[in-house]
């Protein structure tokens, strides 16, 4: 083998060393500093959902979150609002209407927690008729209303607390 080539080699082992070293620490920081944040919309609906986070005040739950469609009425249940009680993002409101509210790690969820305990989408919140239901879509850790863990989907009234992981979440009017 020439010396060239024996030269080549060992720069592109260098190359490929470097590239992982980056990698690795590309890795390490993303998970220092979390997930990125976006906005979802243009122009002046990108100022409005900014305004929005300042506030701490999330957008309403949008239709493509895997609603069903036979299970919601016209009529809006009586609760106004979701409020986060405890965890990271204490003090986060969302605002009820007719579409379902989806809670997980994914950034398509109305309801983004970057908590490990969190499954990607983990539960829905979504009315049925005149109240409001809470169902577990599969998470690993668990959804508790109260001290009892959701398998099948459960009413969820007012004053209850819904715990994931760190968070806890309360329906308020």
């Amino acid at each position: 083998m020439s010396q060239l080539s024996i030269t080549l080699l060992r720069m592109g082992f260098l190359v490929l060393l470097w590239a992982l070293v980056l990698s690795a620490i590309a890795v390490l920081r993303a998970d220092l500093y979390g997930t990125r944040i976006t906005a979802r919309g243009r122009g002046r609906e990108s100022r409005r959902a900014a305004d929005a986070r300042a506030d701490k005040t999330a957008a309403p739950g949008r239709a493509s979150t895997g609603v069903r469609t036979g299970s919601i009425s016209t009529k809006d249940p009586a609760a106004g609002h979701l409020a986060v009680t405890a965890g990271p993002l204490k003090g986060t409101t969302i605002p009820l209407g007719s579409a379902p509210v989806l809670v997980g790690r994914a950034s398509t969820c109305t309801l983004v927690i970057d908590d490990d305990y969190c499954s990607a989408k983990h539960c829905r919140i979504y009315p049925d008729g005149d109240r409001w239901m809470i169902e577990d879509l599969g998470s690993t850790n668990g959804t508790y209303l109260g001290n009892q863990r959701v398998t099948d989907p459960v009413p969820f009234r007012e004053g209850e607390v819904v715990r994931i992981g760190a968070t806890a979440l309360e329906l308020r009017r």
